[in-house]
């Protein structure tokens, strides 16, 4: 019944012919970065278990290096994983699925949209702790992106392959040192979805103010679509997910900074020109980024940052280690901003 509404098969082939290519390789070259990345990923284990103090158990499966279109792939088959119980629930609270010919052309065109989606993210990301709801998990490296953006960057190679990996073993340590972590982001993602979906009355009242506000979706310090297409019951729990997220990034980005100087010698000057980069986006891709929120997004993963920084520097790494306890340990969303709320809830 699920594929009636998100033809993710059609997602995937949809991603695969929009991809952008990547950067020019020549077979051997490639070989030996896939290689190279490989090696960096086993490297980072120890330096970010050590800084940390979080350690991944021996039976964690180990970092897979992808190209563009297996990203894709994978992150269709998680996306299916992850929302079709939502729509099971919420086609029993309706009380009706689509059927026929008309779902068949529904899931075509919402597999097109996921797989535009998805070749356009696909390009972006250098790596990401796949949660496979239902399958198993994986930390995924993506290659041709790591190759074009140290490219553009124009820093060492093997310093910028190890300071993205210690980035990502982080959250790999993060979900396998923290077992019920993936659990609850899950349920979490799930619950939000169902929640958000608008019933027939409200798509229409949404179109209409879609059309009156478009133009404040591109303003600065707009949260993007979802602004508009959520209520404040919504927002306010889309605000304790961002929240969570916020935390997992900031932790990432704190280790591999800390983790840096001992082990990547020109860790300062990436962190410098990395920064530089997140801010020259070109026109086409701040719009997107502004309609799609991911710039409300880049500021929380500063606030991310900045909470972890805080909260080590008032009950140090341990301290700061009880946000693994439970899910009420996680940090609140306005905690985020104040370490010091988190700090006096946690440890009184």
């Amino acid at each position: 019944m699920s594929n009636s509404y998100v033809d993710w098969e059609f997602a995937k082939t949809t991603g695969r012919t929009l991809v952008a290519a990547g950067p020019t390789v020549s077979a051997d070259e490639a070989a030996e970065e896939v290689g190279a990345i490989r090696a960096a990923a086993l490297r980072a284990h120890g330096p970010v278990a050590e800084t940390s103090r979080l350690s991944t158990p021996d039976s964690a499966p180990e970092a897979l290096v992808v190209d563009r279109p297996t990203w894709i792939a994978m992150n269709a088959d998680s996306m299916g994983a992850m929302l079709n119980p939502a729509f099971e629930q919420i086609v029993s609270k309706r009380g009706s699925a689509p059927s026929g010919v008309g779902a068949a052309i529904g899931g075509k065109v919402t597999g097109a949209e996921a797989g535009a989606l998805l070749a356009f993210m696909s390009s972006k990301v250098l790596g990401q702790y796949d949660l496979a709801p239902g399958g198993t998990p994986a930390l995924l490296l993506v290659a041709p992106n790591l190759v074009q953006t140290q490219r553009e960057l124009g820093v060492d190679a093997e310093d910028f392959r190890a300071w993205v990996c210690m980035h990502e073993e982080t959250h790999r340590v993060q979900f396998t040192a923290v077992p019920w972590l993936r659990d609850h982001m899950i349920a979490e993602a799930r619950q939000l979805a169902t929640d958000m979906a608008p019933d027939q009355e409200r798509i229409q009242e949404l179109t209409k103010r879609l059309a009156e506000k478009l133009p404040e979706l591109f303003s600065n310090g707009s949260g993007g679509i979802t602004d508009l297409v959520t209520t404040p019951e919504q927002r306010a729990k889309l605000a304790e997910l961002t929240a969570v997220m916020s935390l997992l990034e900031g932790h990432a980005d704190v280790v591999m900074d800390d983790v840096g100087p001992a082990h990547i010698p020109s860790v300062a000057h990436i962190r410098a020109k990395f920064t530089e980069r997140r801010k020259g986006a070109g026109a086409v891709d701040k719009m997107l980024r502004r309609l799609l929120g991911l710039e409300a997004k880049m500021r929380q993963y500063k606030d991310g940052a900045a909470f972890v920084r805080g909260v080590q520097d008032k009950v140090g790494v341990d301290g700061f280690n009880a946000i693994w306890t439970s899910p009420e340990t996680l940090p609140k969303p306005l905690e985020i901003t104040d370490p010091g709320a988190w700090v006096t809830r946690v440890h009184g």
